[in-house]
This record gives structure tokens, C-alpha cells and sequence, in this order.
């Protein structure tokens, strides 16, 4: 068990903290003994009982003054040098001198951001920024673009997971893993232009014809376009009038062709509910160009397909973000052509602010999938785990990692495949890694004229099957994440003779299953080994709706 001491303001974020990395943990009382005491700034320095005392905190102490702990305050961010890999801190920070083992430093300065010591009878790990408030701004304001590859929040759970078995002391955890697979994966499309007969003389129409023509063209010229596909553009860009008297088929309309490729994996579809609306931004009244051609009810023949394929439908909202009795209003209309309940939204063009988790949960929504980037692929939040916003009391965040646009527009990233391949196989490592879900944005018509991104994406589902990932809607993911967020660890008990532990879930649905992970101590009493971060071993057993195991370390 372990206790935590914390500022009453970082109580969310405690909480929110300690459902991602699922250990078992409770707010410090006096009259319990801890295997291990985490505390914050605001922790004064009495007697604890407990084999390791983890401080962290930006500012100087009463421990770092009784324990003479030379410190140095630092006001702007850094990273953090790891072995896994490079951790941005987006607070305040300090560095130390002392004679401690060094388990953290700044990469700027090498200097140490991070100790562990021996004080009498039990180790004490000082660390040199805020948790809590680290947590608080990924789960709130999210990282900048540039950090955007860095999974910041695993990183974080990582060097506690660590620190801990560095120093001795065994640990158990439910991980985001689900049984059987390495990760789970959700593929999604916004559907933002289902048919491309319905775009006549507007700037979707000559947007297409100049990319098709001229844009193909210059991407053969730059060698992001081989030859082929510029002809089948021209055919497309030339076929435009037949497909406006209904003499050829619609080039755009895709449902049955992602059916196809997917091959039985299901995945989720998010459909905008009104057409010619553009909505509001936070500065007033959206851009005309967010405005849609179509609404739900030109796509209603196409639905029972995607459906009987295990396929979900969920609302591409419009306003939903900012007035939860549009987002009710616009969820009743998707349910109307679905047939079904609508209980999940990602918003069009990730419209997004520090209030939508509150008035999205107002508006019935029990998750969203908005959080992630225009601009660049990766961990806006800093996680691949499904996660509770701060501000909010039930709905659930799936963020979004991967999105076709992000990848190959010209305004953006502008990758050629060969790149993108390789960023978004990192952003796979990281998975098959630390576990949770990728969420995969692929528009609706992207695998058509004149973007053509089908073959990457058909790679890009090779690479998953191989990889043995778990394909669920966005529903079921979310799902799996709430049945994890119900275990109870009911009794953790360590002994000479091993672990005795019981776990209960909630349970009865025909989703994959938990893992109840036992990571083994290090065996050092110098405790050097919680400097290198070289993993420990550990043990796996499989979770459903009840343990009652002794495992022997």
C-alpha cells in the first residue's frame, strides 16, 4: 500500500494519477503503516513508517533545511534525461547537491533532479518538481506540438514504478494491458465529406480539382506521388461531370470500401448531425468553410452496413463543445438515422476548450475523442490511456494520435510515407511498451481520390495485426477502461512466504480481460539499480471479475 500526502487542491489529479497507474494507494493516515510514503511540498518532517519516503517538490523544503540538502530553484521548464527516453517538465524545478544516488538529472545541466539516500532505517527519494501539477496541466492545457512524440504521463508513471522496485520494494498493478494482446487500437473516421456530388461550384469542389490536376502534379515533382496515382487523379478530376449527372458513381463515398479493408475489425464513424452549419468558435461564429454539405440523413442507407460489420456510429459535433443543449440536439439526430444510442463525440476540427469535458458530460456524453492535434501526431495529453478530464464527474477521454491529415497535409507535417511510416511506428513502439490505446483518425474519404492515402493505411493495419493488437470501437475501448477503473483491491499482503492479493472487478460484458501484474524487488541494499531504471521482473495473471491469489517473489 502506499500513502500519499498531498496539497488538497491536487486532490483530482491524486486520484485521476493513481487510475493510470493502477497500484494500490490511499490518502496518508497516522495509524496505518505504508511500504511506501509519497508526499508533496506541503509534507512536514515527522517520523513516517514506511521503507521509502518519496518527496517531490519544486521548492526547497523543511526536509531538504533538517536534512542540510543543498538546493537550487529553478523557474523555467526542461527535460528530464531517462533511460526510456526524454521527460519534459512543464513547471517549476529544483536541482541538488548531494552525495545521494543521482536517479534524475536535467538534461541541460546534468545536474541532478532526483536522489535517493539512506536515512537510518528506511530510503528517502527526493525529487525535484510537483507530480501532481505536472499531471494537472497534461490532463488540462496538454503539450505543445513540439512535445507532441513524448508520452509525458507514462514517463512519469514509469520513473515511479522504478523507483520504487529500484529500492527494494515489490509492487503490484492492474496495467493498461488488456489480456491476451499488447494494446489496443481504435480506428476512427470523421466524416466530413461523405459525397462528393453534394459540393458544386464551392471551394471543396475546386479545392479537389486543383489538387487532383495541378497539386498531383507537383507531388510527382517532389517525389511525394508516384506516377500512377497522378493518373488516377486526372481520371477522377476528368470523371467529376458524370458523377454530377448520376452517370458515374460518387468517388467519395467509401463505406463499403472501409468495410472492406478493414476486414472485419470494427471501428467507429463520427457523423455530423446538421449540414450548412458551421458553428461557433471561441471567437464567435466558426469559418464558413467548417460547414458541411451533408448531415446524417444522406448517409442512412449506408448505416445497417457499417453496423452489421460490428461498426459504431458517434456524433462529429458541431456545437456540442461549448452548449450541452446543442450537444443533446445534435446527438438525438444521429440516434434518429443510427438506430442506436449515441455515447461517444469527437468534435469537427477538434474544437476544444478547458470547459467541454463539463458541458459535453451535461450533455449525456459518456466519452469524447477530441483531445489530440491538428497539426502533429502524438500524446497531447501526454497518455495512450482513456482517461477522466479534472473538471469532470463520469465522462471519459479516449485522446485521439494518429490523423491522416496531420501526417501528409502541406500546412502540416507534410510527411512522405516513408516518414510517416516512421512516426507512427514509434508511436506503435510506445504502445506494444507501456500499453493503452491508439486512436487512428482516417477521414472518410482518404482512401479516395485525389488523396489516395489508402495503401498507407492498409500498411498501417498490416502492421497492427502483426503486431497482435486488440481492434476495438471507440465504445469498447472505453468500456475496458471503465471495467479497469472498477478493480478494487480488496487485500495486498506481503510476506516472507510471497504475496497474498485480492482483486475484484466488475465484469459479465465480452471484453478482454485484466492483468494483475506483481512486479519482484530488486535485491540491493545499495539500491544502485534504481539509478540505471534497467526493468525488474515480474509476474502476470490473468484478471476477470475476481483474484484470490498467493504469488511467492
Amino acid at each position: 500500500m502506499l500513502g500519499v500526502i498531498s496539497d488538497p487542491t491536487e486532490e483530482s489529479a491524486v486520484r485521476e494519477f493513481f487510475e493510470l497507474f493502477k497500484t494500490p494507494w490511499e490518502f496518508y493516515r497516522k495509524e496505518r503503516q505504508y511500504q511506501v510514503v509519497l508526499c508533496t511540498s506541503d509534507a512536514k518532517p515527522e517520523p513516517f513508517s514506511t521503507r521509502l519516503l518519496i518527496l517531490y517538490a519544486s521548492e526547497e523544503t523543511e526536509f531538504d533545511v533538517k536534512l542540510k540538502i543543498e538546493t537550487r530553484l529553478h523557474d523555467h521548464e526542461t527535460n528530464l534525461s531517462l533511460s526510456a527516453g526524454s521527460l519534459p517538465l512543464y513547471g517549476c524545478h529544483a536541482t541538488f547537491l548531494h552525495p545521494g544516488v543521482k536517479v534524475l538529472s536535467s538534461e541541460d545541466t546534468g545536474k541532478a533532479i532526483g536522489f535517493v539516500d539512506r536515512l537510518e532505517d528506511q530510503l528517502f527519494a527526493r525529487v525535484g518538481y510537483d507530480l501532481f501539477r505536472e499531471v494537472q496541466c497534461l490532463l488540462t492545457r496538454g503539450q505543445p506540438p513540439a512535445n507532441a512524440g513524448t508520452p509525458t504521463l507514462e514517463l512519469h508513471i514509469a520513473f515511479l514504478r522504478d523507483l520504487i522496485v529500484g529500492c527494494g520494494i515489490p509492487l503490484v498493478e492492474i496495467p493498461p494491458l488488456p489480456d491476451g494482446y499488447p494494446f489496443i487500437v481504435c480506428l476512427t473516421h470523421d466524416v466530413d465529406h461523405a459525397s462528393i456530388r453534394r459540393h458544386k461550384f464551392d471551394h471543396t469542389m475546386f479545392g479537389f480539382l486543383y489538387r487532383a490536376t495541378l497539386g498531383s502534379l507537383f507531388n510527382v515533382v517532389r517525389g511525394r506521388l508516384p506516377w500512377r496515382k497522378m493518373f488516377t487523379n486526372w481520371a477522377a478530376a476528368a470523371k467529376l461531370p458524370f458523377i454530377y449527372f448520376g452517370i458515374a458513381e460518387d468517388i467519395w463515398l467509401q463505406f463499403d470500401r472501409y468495410v472492406e479493408i478493414e476486414q472485419g475489425n470494427p471501428s467507429t464513424f463520427f457523423v455530423l448531425p446538421f449540414e450548412g452549419d458551421p458553428g461557433r468558435s471561441s471567437e464567435g461564429r466558426a469559418p464558413w468553410a467548417r460547414a458541411s454539405r451533408y448531415d446524417a440523413s444522406h448517409i442512412a442507407s449506408k448505416i445497417p452496413r457499417l453496423t452489421s460489420a460490428g461498426c459504431e456510429i458517434g456524433l462529429h459535433g458541431i456545437d456540442a463543445w461549448l452548449d450541452s443543449s446543442k450537444g443533446r440536439e445534435e446527438a438525438k439526430r444521429i440516434t434518429r438515422f443510427s438506430g442506436k444510442e449515441t455515447t461517444g463525440v469527437r468534435m469537427h476540427w477538434l474544437y476544444w476548450s478547458e470547459d467541454s469535458p463539463v458541458i459535453l458530460e451535461d450533455g449525456g456524453f459518456p466519452y469524447d475523442s477530441t483531445v489530440g492535434y491538428n497539426d502533429a501526431i502524438g500524446y497531447r495529453a501526454g497518455t495512450s490511456q482513456v482517461y477522466k478530464p479534472l473538471q469532470a464527474s463520469r465522462i471519459l477521454e479516449l485522446p485521439l494520435h494518429v490523423m491522416d491529415t496531420a501526417l501528409f497535409y502541406a500546412n502540416r507535417l507534410d510527411l512522405s510515407p516513408r516518414e510517416a511510416r516512421k512516426r507512427v511506428s514509434s508511436i506503435l513502439d510506445n504502445a506494444a511498451r507501456l500499453g493503452g490505446a491508439v486512436t487512428i483518425n482516417w477521414h472518410d474519404r482518404s482512401i479516395a481520390p485525389e488523396r489516395l492515402w489508402d495503401d498507407f493505411y492498409v500498411e498501417l493495419l498490416n502492421d497492427l495485426k502483426t503486431r497482435g493488437a486488440w481492434f476495438v470501437t471507440a465504445t469498447q475501448a472505453v468500456s475496458w477502461f471503465r471495467k479497469r477503473r472498477s478493480a478494487v483491491f480488496e487485500e495486498v499482503q506481503f510476506d516472507s512466504g510471497g504475496l497474498h492479493v485480492k482483486v475484484s472487478t466488475s465484469g459479465g460484458d465480452k471484453l478482454a480481460g485484466l492483468r494483475l501484474r506483481i512486479h519482484k524487488p530488486r535485491s540491493s541494499k545499495q539500491f544502485a539499480e534504481c539509478a540505471d531504471n534497467q526493468p525488474a521482473g515480474y509476474v502476470d495473471i490473468s484478471l476477470n471479475e475476481r483474484i484470490d491469489a498467493l504469488v511467492a517473489l
